[in-house]
């Protein structure tokens, strides 16, 4: 277990809680599915093993949206396991009924702020990595000090993920992909690029593609991503 006690509490958030309404389905998710693969928030570091009840490798993915990419991910490599983080209800309970529809077992959804689950739930070296696909860009100047990855966040990435494990991230929107590329770059001591320094990579096979990625690529629309292994 870390110990977490010095560690400031942060003011500034990457996302803004706007609560939709859920589907009596996934209202229902929520009252029989989430004790099977949800987790609740703890101010102590998981035991992950004990978790998922193996020691497969575990991979988290920050803002899931509606869950369709992990829950893919999660099927096709039932040798691994995946930790989930949303806030936002509907997109849990989606996944959650997805989960249950696949019958994965391999998946635990956690619902609260990211960054406080990396900080305190989550043991160092505890994961084979991590994924940030399509986080909110905050495209306006005077709101990218609410983008999600800052240097403040590799300081987590760098003690949570294993030496050898990866960090991959995507985005639609090149002004944010540039953002990435120059906070990772900087941080050279930690993290190497895998496609050469400044250098974004092709999209890898286990990212899913989305219908809405598909829907941009015919508009024109482009995406970056960033993959950087753990010294």
């Amino acid at each position: 277990m870390h110990d977490d006690t010095a560690r400031p509490r942060r003011q500034i958030r990457s996302f803004v809680l706007r609560e939709g309404r859920l589907t009596a389905g996934q209202q229902r998710a929520f009252d029989t599915l989430w004790p099977k693969w949800g987790l609740t928030f703890q101010s102590e570091a998981l035991d992950l093993s004990a978790v998922f009840g193996n020691d497969h490798p575990v991979f988290l993915e920050i803002g899931f949206g509606n869950g369709d990419s992990l829950a893919q991910m999660a099927q096709h490599h039932p040798e691994r396991n995946y930790l989930g983080i949303e806030v936002h209800r509907p997109g849990v309970g989606h996944l959650l009924l997805r989960l249950d529809e696949l019958g994965c077992s391999n998946v635990r959804v956690i619902r609260h702020d990211a960054v406080e689950v990396l900080e305190q739930m989550i043991p160092t070296a505890g994961l084979a990595g991590v994924y940030l696909f399509f986080p909110d860009p905050w495209h306006k100047k005077r709101h990218h000090k609410r983008r999600i990855l800052q240097p403040a966040l590799l300081d987590e990435l760098a003690r949570v993920i294993r030496a050898g494990g990866l960090f991959h991230a995507a985005t639609d929107w090149q002004d944010y992909a540039e953002h990435m590329m120059a906070v990772l770059s900087a941080d050279q001591q930690r993290f190497d690029n895998s496609a050469g320094r400044g250098a974004f990579t092709q999209r890898p096979e286990e990212r899913p593609l989305t219908k809405f990625e598909q829907r941009g690529q015919r508009l024109g629309h482009g995406v970056w991503d960033l993959v950087f292994v753990r010294r």
